[in-house]
């Protein structure tokens, strides 16, 4: 990807100084609150702690001073500003095209586990987009897992995976997440699993759309696209599913096949469309 020298987003919160831990139950003081307050109520302590249900409370620890960051990871954080900042170019662009105003979501840089709007992930969870403050979360190392862990190496294949995400906010702007959240709640489990495929693959398609127009201001370059669909491919509930439990279960399925991954983000690709990316209505 052509992407040094251009326009860095201003979207971008560096929380890798932080250090956030969970922490489960209450504290010392809390316990000496519920004792207080039960003599002032006259009741047992013991019957009023059981009234209280045990909540896990994420704690953050804040690092004194700059981030301290690799050469690899300076230049890691800098194209994940550029890529974000195209995604809000291109998404400001089509959103105006059809009246609409677009609100450009943050993306918060972490190591290790966050504090997020949906609570405490850890960065296994991988890349993560919440609806609830509409921003992303991405930790870098999980590029090193792309390229070695699913055989997705190059700059394209990154970018493939913040646009996906980008196009999760797309949903959420749209009402779609939402109307998919509230049918899940009234169907059963296999259903609501379909649903979460179907807006997995509109996310893909949405990615697809954003790669067709950077390809348009010449950010791609040869190849680029070939490793957009190895991401893609390598992320596929099939092949994901055969590496960890040596058997696949469609009907368990989240995200998609690597097949419909694919195929999704092509067609988003080939026409630059979201019109194209309606997989709600697709056999």
């Amino acid at each position: 990807m052509q992407w040094r020298g251009r326009r860095q987003s201003s979207n971008v919160e560096d929380r890798r100084g932080m250090r956030v831990s969970r922490g489960a139950g209450i504290g010392g003081a809390g316990l000496l609150l519920i004792l207080l307050l039960a003599l002032f109520l006259g009741q047992d302590p013991l019957s009023l702690l059981q009234q209280i249900p045990s909540v896990e409370v994420p704690t953050e620890t804040i690092g004194s001073g700059p981030v301290q960051e690799s050469a690899v990871e300076s230049e890691q954080r800098e194209f994940v500003s550029v890529v974000l900042a195209d995604t809000e170019d291109v998404w400001n662009g089509l959103f105006q095209r059809e009246g609409r105003a677009y609100e450009e979501p943050a993306l918060v840089l972490f190591r290790d586990a966050v504090d997020s709007g949906c609570g405490f992930a850890q960065a296994a969870v991988g890349p993560f987009y919440c609806p609830m403050n509409r921003k992303l979360y991405l930790d870098l190392a999980f590029f090193d897992d792309l390229a070695q862990r699913f055989g997705a190496p190059g700059d394209f294949a990154q970018a493939y995976v913040i646009a996906h995400e980008v196009g999760h906010h797309v949903q959420t702007l749209l009402g779609i997440s939402e109307a998919v959240r509230a049918e899940q709640q009234r169907r059963g489990q296999a259903d609501a699993n379909a649903l979460s495929v179907r807006l997995e693959l509109q996310a893909d398609c949405l990615a697809g759309v954003w790669a067709s127009h950077a390809n348009q201001s010449r950010i791609l370059e040869p190849g680029d696209v070939e490793e957009g669909l190895r991401a893609a491919s390598a992320i596929g509930d099939d092949r994901l599913q055969r590496q960890t439990q040596g058997t696949v279960v469609p009907e368990s399925f989240t995200h998609g096949s690597s097949a419909q991954r694919v195929e999704w983000f092509q067609r988003g690709l080939a026409g630059g469309d979201t019109d194209d990316c309606d997989t709600f209505q697709a056999r």
